[in-house]
């Protein structure tokens, strides 16, 4: 494995399961100093044990997305314990399956403060860090390809991920001045406890299945490695870019 991140402090957020677990593996284990976050009251042992087994090395931090004043503290803590931020993977979402017309404006909030708002403070109190250490740095947003086509459940969270596909880009057009790199990593079918509710269903899966391309799923680690991409020095010349991991199920979506 390579060590591209020796040397360097990277945060994750919703680093106790699925995409964000997978990408804390990787990242300790190519030498990344990691900070997991996790919502108050939940266990980050497996994650732990997970990088341990990786050869890497870990903390956790505990900020609940819907607190902003939480979530800029857990920025501050990873920078003590770290010494310095140089990378961030704003991955923490929800995604309540429920139809337009059952969507009350609670959980629309809700959806917006945590997937939204949540990612903006996390992406923009790192990046004020990585200004003042004069360092650079390189942040990637997880979006969805619900960022581009519509689902009957899950209508408020498609505008979610729209609006976290754009803000990694216009973050990124603002930002590279500074030497910060914003992307934005689009996935599409991965199994995760997030999809798990959808993904169970066989119908569902057969109507994936028959249009993905590679006619899979993905497993986390590999979305992993994409956002491991564009966070080291390979992507050094790549920002306020989106990439579809989706395995070619959007242009086989009307098939």
């Amino acid at each position: 494995m390579q060590r591209r991140f020796e040397g360097k402090v990277a945060l994750v957020t919703g680093a106790m399961t699925g995409i964000g677990q997978a990408t804390a593996v990787r990242l300790a284990s190519e030498g990344a100093l990691v900070a997991l976050n996790q919502r108050p009251g939940l266990d980050p042992s497996e994650t732990l044990a997970k990088v341990r087994e990786a050869g890497g090395e870990a903390f956790p931090v505990v900020a609940d997305m819907r607190r902003p004043d939480e979530v800029v503290a857990m920025v501050e803590e990873t920078v003590r314990r770290g010494g310095r931020i140089d990378h961030v993977v704003s991955n923490a979402a929800i995604n309540p399956f429920m139809t337009w017309d059952d969507t009350s404006i609670e959980a629309f909030d809700e959806l917006f403060e945590i997937n939204v708002r949540g990612a903006w403070v996390v992406c923009t109190e790192a990046a004020k860090h990585m200004v003042r250490q004069g360092t650079g740095g390189s942040i990637v947003m997880v979006s969805s390809i619900s960022a581009h086509v519509g689902a009957p459940t899950q209508v408020a969270y498609c505008g979610t991920k729209g609006a976290i596909s754009m803000l990694g880009k216009a973050l990124g057009s603002v930002l590279g001045g500074k030497g910060i790199r914003v992307n934005v990593v689009e996935p599409g079918a991965v199994a995760t406890p997030m999809s798990a509710g959808m993904l169970d269903e066989p119908e569902v899966m057969k109507y994936y299945l028959d249009r993905i391309a590679l006619h899979r799923v993905a497993d986390p680690s590999e979305l992993a490695a994409a956002i491991a991409f564009f966070l080291s020095d390979d992507a050094s010349y790549v920002t306020s870019a989106t990439l579809l991991v989706d395995a070619g199920f959007i242009v086989n979506a009307e098939i």
